[in-house]
């Protein structure tokens, strides 16, 4: 485990903000959301490396690096990194890397993406989505604002972060679909896990196989019991039964989970894999249609940018 890199200076990831760069502000927080890359912005790349490895490794993840840069971030053309800064104290919040579907490359047929070595993809998925498709990942929220004792913006975080999201699938209107994955840490509780993906599996399920995980999770969110133990009428009553399980033992549904989960009635789950090269956390990819978004989502975080204002 290496020790991770210092600071970077304040005022060198300022100078990297300039106008060309900034999204939009948030809707909530008085916060403002960038978009840089390694090359356009390379001591913010450094700044986000440093924080997704504090972030990662304090939930029980990361890389064991001194920085979490890797070849997505570096590639041409490369994953473009999308963050949320505070003004106010000048640090960054969180941030997401992402790539858009028409500067993803196709290499001895699969997609060059950072999900590649644990997911395989179908040809129907690689022809008829992914060139639509906004692919997610490497998603973070600094530990400080994590927690409702830390900054006094904690609590839009993550409601920032779709505000980002929602702007940039109206910039990119060729852009038809999230692919993204949940992560859940070996820390977390077993029987939790088991039954948050068994609730995922039965209400999202991907019945094309569009993306399967080449060395699926073993778990028991499949099993008769789970199964079962889902007996609501619909939606709302199977996530009052598995918030209540899970409550009662202790944990809450991490909220990246639930933030997914609340997004669109018809998303789909692609299965969980461990990713041995992140800490070995536990990966399960999500996709969604963007058109399928919840009316309510939509409005808060996607009709409210406009690119010209």
């Amino acid at each position: 485990m290496h020790k991770i890199i210092d600071k970077i200076p304040t005022d060198n990831i300022i100078a990297e903000l300039t106008p060309d760069k900034f999204l939009r502000k948030t809707n909530k927080g008085g916060n403002e959301i960038y978009i840089v890359d390694a090359f356009n912005a390379p001591e913010t790349m450094k700044e986000i490396g440093r924080l997704r490895e504090i972030s990662f490794r304090d939930a029980g993840g990361g890389t064991g690096l001194e920085c979490d840069i890797d070849a997505f971030d570096t590639m041409d053309p490369p994953c473009r990194q999308m963050i949320v800064w505070n003004p106010d104290d000048k640090e960054i919040i969180g941030g997401y890397r992402f790539i858009l579907g028409r500067d993803i490359r196709i290499e001895n047929g699969v997609p060059r993406i950072a999900t590649s070595h644990m997911f395989d993809f179908s040809p129907q998925f690689i022809q008829n989505y992914l060139p639509y498709t906004l692919e997610l990942g490497r998603s973070f929220v600094v530990p400080i604002y994590q927690t409702t004792g830390g900054r006094a913006k904690t609590i839009y975080a993550l409601d920032n972060l779709w505000d980002g999201l929602g702007a940039i699938t109206v910039l990119n209107p060729d852009i038809k679909y999230l692919f993204g994955k949940v992560t859940m840490y070996p820390s977390f509780d077993r029987v939790c896990r088991d039954y948050i993906l068994g609730f995922m599996h039965k209400h999202f399920p991907d019945r094309d196989n569009l993306v399967v995980p080449r060395s699926p999770l073993p778990t028991d969110a499949d099993s008769p019991e789970i199964q079962n133990f889902f007996s609501g009428a619909d939606y709302r009553e199977d996530f009052r039964l598995l918030n209540n399980l899970v409550r009662t033992r202790g944990y809450n549904i991490p909220p990246l989970v639930n933030a997914y989960m609340a997004l669109s009635p018809t998303m789909r789950v692609f299965g969980t894999a461990i990713n041995d090269e992140f800490g070995d956390v536990e990966e399960t990819g999500i996709f969604l249609s963007i058109e399928e978004i919840l009316e309510e989502k939509k409005q808060r975080h996607i009709l409210t940018f406009s690119p010209n204002a």
